[in-house]
């Protein structure tokens, strides 16, 4: 795959360095920084998402030569300040698990030192070598980690917005893996052992195609060389990831709860038949920016500033799966008005009030953000990976390209394939 970002070329090489086990090469000489990111891909399901989170947590607590992370710490040191993070993605039916690796490009080292080659090395420790105790990961780590996995998971809880939105998607899409929490229940991670753990992994090492992504100067046949000694023998059993599916909601309705909040939080879900793997895919963009998705948007401009009938407003589209969905933050006695001028402002791009300066400003919210994907390795990576997983066929160019062509008319048809599914309303407590 060829690109041209401004005047410069660059290409993505794609080497199946053995079977279902794929790496992705961006050589780019612009940056500073390489990244490196490994992934293990499998379904979503409930059974796997709690430990699929927790694994790569406790696989940065250490390895043979590094058994603490004081000692991870002094080693990422000797590598320019690199660092490893946890990884761990849902896309769509996908939920990835594995490590991401940030690091000095060879370019910028000193004479005759190398960063990739050991980093690579190092990456390869950290997949391969954890301490084991009677056969599972060592009992300190897992506890410690499944402590910090269940916090993380309260603290979303905490954000009232976010929480309000998972149950909204736990509802709508009851029986499809979309509506699965993407961390897991905290009962479930309370429930995973030590040994459970890592059968788990290596079983995952065997039967889950493995994702590689590199971002940096090193050509693709030396970024191919360090890692096949790390992935050769792994992924035996596995088979291509699947395509994405369709959407498979629950039954529509309105669903109501109370809670220790001053603020109510009410959210809507819609579905739509457009993904990103269907031709009206830039158009619905479009229409979800122009919808709700930014400050320019007609839900932000009337429900909020004009009629003043909410505190916060916008719009997400999950395009993997073909829902839309609208958040709020309102008095607890506003629900209704609310709700209804939400339903208002959609219709009113059903019938096509849609000035131009809106259709513009949209277009250009979209292309302001796409131009922005090839500025770090990161989200060069972000971009490109999940693409792969999502059924994206698109480079940001394309997807740029496809967005400026964007017409009213289109953006009227995709409103008009939007219905709602299920409303949620978190309010306060009753006295």
């Amino acid at each position: 795959m060829t690109l041209i970002i401004g005047k410069e070329l660059f290409t993505i090489e794609i080497i199946e360095l053995f079977p279902n086990v794929t790496l992705r090469c961006f050589r780019d000489t612009r940056f500073k920084q390489g990244c490196l990111s490994f992934q293990l891909v499998g379904q979503m399901t409930a059974q796997d998402a709690a430990w699929r989170a927790l694994l790569p947590s406790v696989l940065l607590r250490g390895t043979g030569r590094c058994p603490d992370l004081r000692t991870i710490t002094q080693r990422l040191d000797t590598l320019y300040g690199a660092s490893v993070s946890p990884l761990v993605r849902r896309v769509g039916d996908c939920q990835t698990t594995g490590l991401y690796c940030s690091f000095m490009d060879d370019r910028f080292a000193l004479p005759g030192d190398r960063v990739l080659d050991p980093m690579t090395e190092f990456l390869g420790e950290l997949l391969l070598d954890s301490p084991v105790e009677q056969e599972g990961f060592l009992p300190a780590f897992v506890e410690s980690e499944k402590s910090n996995l269940i916090s993380t998971i309260e603290c979303e809880r905490n954000d009232k917005r976010l929480y309000a939105q998972n149950r909204l998607l736990e509802r709508m899409c009851a029986p499809d893996s979309f509506g699965l929490p993407r961390l897991g229940r905290p009962e479930q991670i309370r429930a995973i052992e030590p040994i459970a753990l890592r059968r788990s992994y290596l079983d995952a090492l065997q039967t889950n195609p493995i994702h590689i992504f590199y971002v940096g100067s090193a050509p693709a046949e030396e970024v191919a060389r360090l890692l096949a000694p790390i992935v050769r023998g792994l992924s035996k059993k596995s088979v291509p990831v699947p395509p994405q599916s369709g959407l498979e909601t629950g039954v529509p309705g309105e669903l109501t709860e109370e809670m220790d909040v001053t603020q109510g939080k009410l959210c809507m879900g819609f579905t739509t038949p457009i993904t990103n793997r269907t031709e009206e895919f830039a158009a619905m963009q479009v229409l979800n920016v122009l919808f709700g998705g930014g400050m320019t948007s007609k839900l932000f401009q009337n429900v909020r500033e004009k009629l003043s009938l909410c505190y916060s407003i916008g719009s997400v589209y999950y395009s993997v799966k073909g829902v839309v969905t609208v958040s709020a933050g309102i008095d607890f006695d506003r629900k209704d008005c609310v709700r209804e001028e939400i339903l208002h402002q959609l219709d009113a791009c059903c019938r096509g009030h849609i000035s131009q300066t809106e259709l513009t400003a949209a277009r250009e919210a979209l292309c302001s953000s796409l131009r922005a994907t090839h500025d770090s390795p990161g989200s060069i990576e972000g971009y490109y990976a999940t693409a792969a997983l999502s059924g994206l066929g698109m480079t940001p160019e394309q997807y740029m390209h496809a967005v400026e062509a964007v017409k009213k008319e289109q953006v009227v048809s995709c409103a008009r394939q939007m219905e709602l599914h299920t409303t949620y309303f978190l309010r306060g407590e009753s006295r």
